[in-house]
């Protein structure tokens, strides 16, 4: 007797989302079922990875990343060239951590010459990320969200806190809203409520359910992103139907183990690759989640990434 694979059965879909425009655009989302689950549902469009790239000089990128970039350090509209003609990047996610008005406290002027410096450089579509502080934010984003009219680029992260003002510029300049709520299906629900009663369409939303990293709290990440998925797919939950944003770059390359020299820790073996297993291991964990973008930083991680996204079927 052949062995029958028990199946779930899903009521429910990931909504489409384009980024982009022209032939330069792609779309993330449309799963019917969980992620590699092929024999269960369809997942049409695979997995895209955004190459995260700083608007300043990076102060505490550790040299295993800055070796990588060296050529295009503090030139953002290089450096986002470089990752898509070099690297391959399907997205650019511009990090305003410039802005931040805990650090350099770059003003708006800049963020918006550094957007419009990138849009120039490149025709892959562009996120622009801020420091989730929420008056700088406000004002940035806002101002950059303008400077990319046109892109339909990915705004975010936004908050329960400031999504009327940036949600309206979402809506006014046509791009996508980037929902970004503190590891909670709840709230990730709620601040999706609000944004479409502000009048976010809802083929122009993506959820950032906020990723920790290997070490540092991934399975509470991956548990939320789990929960969110399955209440999208198996309880016709229209409030989750949207795919997943998850920036896990930053979580990787910050934390101690993937800065340590050999000197620092002799038996943690080559720091560089140290940090490439760390963030490759983050990110296929996420896809298997349900992640539909993942926002990475090393070129390696994202190869091994890859070889595990080619194995998706897709339009």
């Amino acid at each position: 007797m052949a062995t029958q694979i028990p199946k779930t059965t899903y009521s429910g879909a990931i909504h489409e989302i384009t980024l982009g425009t022209g032939d330069a655009a792609v779309t993330v989302g449309g799963a019917s079922a969980y992620a590699f689950h092929d024999f269960e549902g369809e997942r049409p469009r695979k997995p895209l990875i955004a190459f995260d790239v700083p608007d300043t000089e990076p102060e505490n990128w550790p040299p295993a990343l800055k070796a990588q970039y060296a050529d295009v350090w503090g030139d953002p509209a290089a450096w986002a060239k470089k990752c898509v003609e070099e690297f391959g990047a399907d997205l650019i996610h511009i990090d305003f951590c410039g802005t931040d008005p805990n650090g350099a406290d770059k003003d708006v002027a800049h963020a918006v010459a550094v957007a419009k410096a990138v849009a120039a450089a490149v025709t892959v579509p562009i996120v622009a990320w801020g420091t989730s502080n929420v008056e700088k934010d406000t004002e940035v984003l806002r101002g950059v969200s303008e400077a990319l009219r046109g892109r339909r680029a990915g705004i975010g992260p936004i908050q329960d806190t400031n999504y009327k003002q940036i949600g309206a510029s979402v809506i006014s300049d046509g791009h996508v809203a980037i929902n970004s709520t503190p590891i909670d299906i709840n709230l990730a629900k709620q601040l999706n409520i609000l944004t479409e009663n502000l009048g976010v369409p809802v083929d122009a939303v993506l959820i950032d359910p906020t990723t920790g990293g290997l070490g540092y709290g991934l399975e509470y990440s991956y548990t939320v992103m789990e929960r969110c998925r399955q209440a999208a797919l198996t309880q016709q939950d229209a409030k989750l139907q949207y795919p997943l944003y998850c920036n896990l770059g930053k979580e990787i390359w910050k934390v101690k183990e993937a800065a340590l020299t050999v000197e620092q820790a002799p038996t943690m073996g080559d720091p560089e690759q140290r940090g490439i297993v760390m963030e490759a291991v983050t990110a296929t964990s996420l896809l298997l989640a349900g992640a539909d973008v993942l926002v990475m930083r090393h070129p390696e991680a994202v190869k091994l990434v890859r070889e595990m996204i080619e194995t998706l079927p897709a339009k």
